[in-house]
């Protein structure tokens, strides 16, 4: 019986555990999916010296820049944008991937039209780096947002009508709205919004996010993670039979 699970944290609600265990009955594949729930990395040794038949593991937030470290090899592509959030187990080596550019080119390429050349992108953590990179590979000029200062960032209050404008995809790449905190939302001054605006959420639960709702106050058009995560989803399934 084969073994994979879920690395982060507050991980309850995940769309990973119901995923792959809907997998395994509707393909008949005999294994086990477990949430591991850890506070910090250091009980990653715990998780895996108590699991021994893991084979694979997903990682979210807050750890898929800190995992590296704890890995014995990493991808190419999750070197250069410096993410993890697959693992794969063989003879105790663990090897990091990064399927978050797949899931998120897969299903945001669809959704480009034509005057869509500027993107923002909120958060500045493992999750927006994969979607900078998959942004910048589809020819989009990109903006950092995050909530401290920092070379070439931009914080929420230097946001303006101007740089709103001007940047008509808006990425929330930070958790901010996730059950059971639904009223949470990037601070953005969403009067700027028009019909011309794409609004991706990579927060899929609940499916229209406090965010997503604001923008189509303002006639924007909004997408969020879900299908993301299922194209994410079955990449780290073909890296884990690699």
């Amino acid at each position: 019986m084969k073994n994979f699970g879920l690395l982060g944290r507050n991980i309850d609600y995940s769309f990973s555990k119901p995923y792959f265990e809907k997998k395994f009955a509707n393909e008949g594949i005999e294994a086990n999916y477990h949430n591991f729930d850890i506070s910090d990395l250091s009980e990653l040794k715990n998780v895996l010296k108590n699991n021994p038949d893991l084979v694979g593991l997903n990682v979210t937030i807050p750890y898929k820049e800190e995992i590296i470290k704890h890995l014995d090899e990493i991808d190419e592509s999750a070197k250069r944008i410096g993410a993890v959030n697959v693992i794969k187990i063989e003879r105790g080596n663990l090897k990091g991937y990064n399927t978050d550019i797949y899931g998120f080119t897969k299903s945001f390429f669809p959704l480009i039209e034509n005057h869509h050349h500027k993107a923002l992108i909120l958060g500045s953590g493992g999750a927006s780096k994969a979607i900078e990179k998959a942004l910048m590979s589809m020819g989009f000029e990109t903006q950092i947002v995050s909530r401290t200062a920092a070379k070439e960032v931009l914080t929420y209050d230097d946001l303006n009508a101007e740089i709103i404008k001007d940047h008509q995809v808006i990425v929330n790449c930070t958790p901010l709205g996730t059950h059971p905190n639904i009223e949470n939302h990037p601070q953005l001054p969403y009067e700027y919004l028009s019909h011309k605006h794409l609004l991706y959420d990579l927060v899929y639960n609940p499916p229209i996010t406090t965010f997503l709702a604001l923008g189509k106050e303002h006639d924007t058009k909004v997408y969020n993670g879900q299908k993301m995560l299922e194209f994410q989803a079955e990449k780290a399934w073909e890296i884990w039979h690699q």
